[in-house]
């Protein structure tokens, strides 16, 4: 029998397959084989290993080279040199922003150095496919220690012990749902794991889906064992089909392993879990709409008291809790809970996971420590701004956060501190923002998104988040007044208090947010009828300044509606009438001739 002396480990995340990394697998199956080293070196398909922005990635182990932005063409190079000589394959390196320094491990970059994976700890790492591998990296070892030597009280207890909070948004401590949804007597009660996310920019859930989805099975049948159900429910986006897929396949092997079913571990506990599609409704995130939607009923959110601990699917008790919440069990489990009570802060214990998204070098999925600054993810992490541009804002917590300034970059990231500069948590979207960037047309972005959004169910936030709406298409449309702020502010405090859901409740942030830290952007657009950021196509026009035009008719070429005029060697001119604000002209020019809105 030959034995693997290498692995070549390819991303099968949905960012990477949509760029051919499936074809890339099997085209260095293809390669090995005809080379005659199909028995010794495997080429295993992974999740994704976070570095969403330089994908497709392929790591080789036990080298530990980490090369990047690999295509189909590149895959004899990597064969021919890294694996049959021995060379590594310089040109696939990643290299840092700022020194273009080529790195061929990837524990040497910016962007894993601060990084600390728990929730993330399997994916890259192994074949989802394949239970063996995530057996083999202590995969089901928690199931069977909290079966076979700790009762569902004690359970809770380590559980509680952990300081594990909900990351889908709301932060409620784990233990305690747990234990609320353990005391009621009823003969039937269900767990069930929330990956309905919805965040624009977000797909830290989705990725452990894709990468592990072992450990949420396994953390949701320890669930059910603490709370005392026995069926599990996975409510996802049917527009997440590979995670559905890799699902379907792990929930399938473990019911054949006996990791799920009847008498699990030759104990009394039996625990199945099902899948539910969801049609990608936001509001599905609140766990009472969410809840509505797996009974088949509209997504509608209720008002508390009764919380599902009482009363949830089917009227009985319900333990609803999120991906990555899952994802942290398992750990907790193994290592204990001052292990994972040691990590972050006071309040808020253990790591996050963020996509990191917008204006940003490095983007991709990043888990730190609670406490880790806004500043070290942005700059240390994420590698800066792309081209050197100024830091405008980081906007967290999705649709239901707020803006922060580079006054706040320092604000070490955890529920408290975030709420306390007008943001929050959320599910984890942190998108970064640029000099180029309009904060009244962010604001009006993520209220389009909200109104659209909402179920409909109570007034302040069917029709106020419509009304706010329309008052922010106004400003940005140069037709705005004085008065508006005014309205604005006051109907997004009066969803804020009457709203019926947190959806509601959070949609008015964003406005709020950038009001008090943007204010000069609102009045640039009411008074002045100028959006300094030049992204606002009413407000925006573009001129050339004489002296700077040397008549080079670069501009005028990548024109899209033909409004420059200007012979060769002479000064051109912008028809302001014609004038889309597209930028084209802008980016073109070399000589700083076109000035921005």
């Amino acid at each position: 029998m030959t034995t693997q002396r290498t692995h070549i480990m390819v991303c099968g995340g949905t960012g990477c397959v949509s760029a051919q990394s499936l074809e890339i697998v099997d085209k260095f199956k293809s390669k090995l084989e005809s080379a005659g080293y199909g028995e010794e070196v495997a080429v295993i398909k992974t999740g994704c290993f976070g570095f969403c922005g330089q994908g497709p990635i392929v790591k080789i182990h036990p080298d530990n080279i980490f090369y990047v932005q690999v295509a189909l063409t590149d895959v004899d190079d990597i064969v021919n040199e890294h694996i049959i000589k021995g060379r590594v394959v310089e040109r696939l390196l990643y290299k840092e922003p700022e020194t273009q320094k080529a790195l061929p491990k990837h524990d040497e970059m910016s962007f894993y150095k601060k990084q600390y994976r728990i929730a993330l700890r399997n994916c890259g790492l192994i074949n989802p496919e394949d239970i063996n591998e995530y057996i083999a990296f202590n995969g089901y070892e928690a199931l069977g220690k909290v079966l076979t030597e700790h009762t569902p009280e004690q359970v809770i207890d380590i559980v509680k012990a952990s300081g594990l909070r909900g990351r889908g948004g709301g932060g409620f401590l784990t233990g305690l749902k747990w234990e609320f949804t353990r005391k009621p007597v009823a003969d039937q009660k269900y767990v069930i794991c929330n990956a309905d996310e919805g965040d624009p920019g977000a797909f830290m859930d989705r990725s452990i889906l894709e990468g592990d989805p072992h450990t949420v099975l396994e953390a949701m049948a320890i669930a059910g064992y603490a709370i005392g159900a026995s069926e599990g429910i996975i409510y996802i986006r049917a527009e997440y089909p590979l995670a559905i897929k890799r699902l379907e396949v792990a929930i399938e092997q473990a019911q054949e392993y006996g990791f799920l079913g009847k008498n699990i571990f030759s104990t009394d506990f039996s625990f199945e879990i099902k899948i539910k599609l969801g049609a990608g409704a936001f509001v599905c995130g609140e766990e009472t709409a969410l809840i509505h939607s797996v009974e088949g009923k509209r997504g509608e959110p209720t008002k508390k008291p009764p919380y599902p601990s009482i009363a949830g699917f089917n009227g009985k008790p319900t333990s609803v809790n999120n991906v990555e919440t899952f994802a942290s069990v398992c750990p907790i489990i193994l290592k204990g809970p001052e292990w994972f009570s040691s990590i972050g802060t006071e309040t808020s214990k253990g790591t996050k996971v963020f996509a990191l998204a917008g204006k940003i070098n490095n983007v991709g999925l990043v888990e730190v420590p609670m406490g880790t600054t806004l500043r070290e993810i942005i700059y240390d992490i994420g590698g800066g701004i792309i081209g050197g541009k100024a830091f405008k804002a980081v906007q967290t917590g999705g649709p239901s956060g707020g803006v922060i300034t580079v006054a706040d970059l320092d604000t070490p990231i955890d529920y408290e501190s975030l709420k306390n500069i007008g943001s929050m948590m959320g599910s984890g979207g942190m998108i970064v923002m640029d000099e180029d960037d309009c904060m009244v047309n962010i604001a009006k972005f993520y209220l389009e998104f909200t109104q659209d959004e909402s179920c409909g169910k109570c007034t302040p936030c069917r029709l106020g988040t419509k009304r706010m709406y329309e008052l922010l298409d106004k400003i940005t449309q140069g037709n705005g007044a004085m008065e508006d702020i005014d309205k604005l502010r006051t109907l997004g405090n009066s969803i804020k208090d009457s709203a019926l859901c947190g959806l509601g409740q959070t949609a008015p942030n964003p406005v709020l947010s950038t009001l008090e830290y943007f204010y000069d952007e609102y009045i640039a657009h009411i008074k002045d009828k100028r959006c300094p950021a030049g992204a606002c196509k009413a407000l925006a026009k573009y001129s050339i300044i004489e002296e700077k035009c040397i008549g080079c008719t670069a501009c005028a070429r990548v024109c899209p509606v033909n409004c420059i005029s200007g012979a060769p060697k002479q000064k051109h001119v912008i028809d302001e009438s014609l004038c889309i604000a597209c930028g084209a002209c802008y980016t073109a020019c070399k000589f700083q001739a076109v000035l921005k809105p």
